[in-house]
């Protein structure tokens, strides 16, 4: 299957943009060679933009029509899904990128097709995982669409090599001279979080105290006193923070307040990407951790010894599903509604302390699932388990033990 642009006939293109150089040359550029292109950006509560609607400024003298495709709500709710299932990626860390790109797609393909849109073309690179969570996710949900990929097109990529060669086709036909100037990482920002990697980060020699927080700050810069956040958990959804009720939506927004605040939820991850290279990023994520860090603790104490097992695994499949662009398929809607049979009894009232980056647990109140008897647990004497009866259990344990030492199996 050929990536060019001279494979697109006179066809009407939907450009996904950010506003940045990338989007005004692709944009210009499509344009000048006679296609019809109409801008999208999608509205996902990013928390490196003060407006989103600037966006629609900034591709003006590209002289296109951007439409602006509110996804806030959408986002947050794909956000609960995953604190749900406690859908942690590589290194520990939240992958706010690849949920993204899911919301993103699948939000902005009714609009493609609402403006006559035949093709989707979208600014990834050919390195990385975001050109197959976008050209999946158009395959799986919209078959018939074709997907473009301009930096995959030998043409273009010769045209424009890098961001000079992009910067000087645009000063050239009048645009506001850009500055091309090295940056020390790049930044994809939404709800979830933010991603940074690239550029200096690509160093193993390179700290990730380069990067400056934008959802917060570095935990030696967090208040040096303890603050105390309240979340009640609803069948594994926040419900309430800090006893006012909440929406997704306000639930990730004063979760990543406060968390941020707090220095919460800053991730040094080496992940392993999907093409088989591996990536270098810095993540923060606050909300995502903080609300996840505090539903863990009711999942212990609903959650026997196989249940915990099993939604462990199950977490890690979500995880590498939401990271390969595979968020609607088959496998990952049964993994997430295993993990609902399980949410079903996850409600209670979590209290933690934060400080500094950590989260002290303070108290769990209100989770009548808890399967939690503090009597059996006592090391005192009790009405809880019988120590007695212990005996028994020990005795047949060392039945098998014993064997496999006679037997010669058991090294040291």
């Amino acid at each position: 299957m050929s990536n060019s642009y001279k494979n697109l006939d006179d066809q009407t293109i939907g450009l996904c943009v950010s506003g940045g150089l990338d989007s005004k040359t692709l944009a210009t550029k499509l344009k000048k060679m006679g296609f019809n292109v109409i801008c999208f950006a999608a509205d996902l509560a990013q928390p490196d933009e003060e407006d989103i609607n600037d966006i629609i400024e900034k591709m003006a003298p590209c002289e296109v029509e951007t439409v602006i495709v509110d996804l806030k709500e959408k986002m947050a709710e794909f956000c609960f899904e995953a604190i749900k299932a406690q859908a942690r990626y590589d290194g520990g860390y939240w992958n706010t990128t690849g949920l993204a790109r899911a919301v993103t797609v699948s939000g902005l393909l009714p609009e493609l097709r609402k403006s006559g849109c035949t093709v989707l073309a979208h600014g990834a690179t050919g390195r990385g995982n975001d050109q197959i969570r976008f050209e999946r996710y158009v395959n799986i949900l919209c078959p018939d669409l074709q997907v473009y990929a301009p930096w995959r097109d030998k043409d273009l990529l010769q045209e424009f090599p890098g961001r000079k060669q992009m910067a000087e086709y645009l000063n050239q036909l009048g645009f506001p001279t850009f500055s091309i100037e090295k940056k020390r990482y790049s930044t994809d920002a939404n709800l979830a979080g933010l991603s940074h990697e690239a550029e200096d980060l690509e160093s193993l020699e390179t700290s990730c105290k380069i990067v400056e927080p934008m959802m917060g700050v570095w935990p030696e810069e967090a208040p040096d006193i303890i603050e105390n956040f309240t979340v009640l958990f609803e069948k594994g959804c926040a419900a309430a923070v800090n006893d006012q009720s909440v929406s997704p939506l306000s639930a990730m927004q004063l979760a990543n307040e406060i968390g941020g605040r707090n220095g919460i939820g800053i991730k040094n991850a080496l992940e392993n990407r999907i093409i088989g290279t591996k990536s270098r990023g810095v993540y923060e994520s606050p909300g995502m951790e903080l609300l996840a860090t505090c539903l863990s603790y009711v999942y212990q104490a609903i959650l026997d010894r196989k249940a915990t097992l099993l939604v462990s695994q199950l977490s890690k499949l979500i995880a590498d599903q939401i990271y390969d662009g595979r968020y609607f398929d088959p496998t990952t809607k049964a993994a997430m509604a295993a993990i609902d049979v399980f949410a079903e009894h996850a409600t209670g009232k979590v209290n933690v302390g934060l400080y500094k980056g950590n989260i002290y647990f303070n108290s769990l109140t209100n989770c009548a699932a808890s399967i939690y008897n503090m009597e059996d647990s006592s090391m005192e004497e009790s009405e809880g388990l019988n120590p007695v009866s212990s005996q028994g259990f020990v005795e047949v344990q060392r039945v098998e033990a014993i064997s496999l030492a006679k037997a010669g199996q058991i090294s040291q």
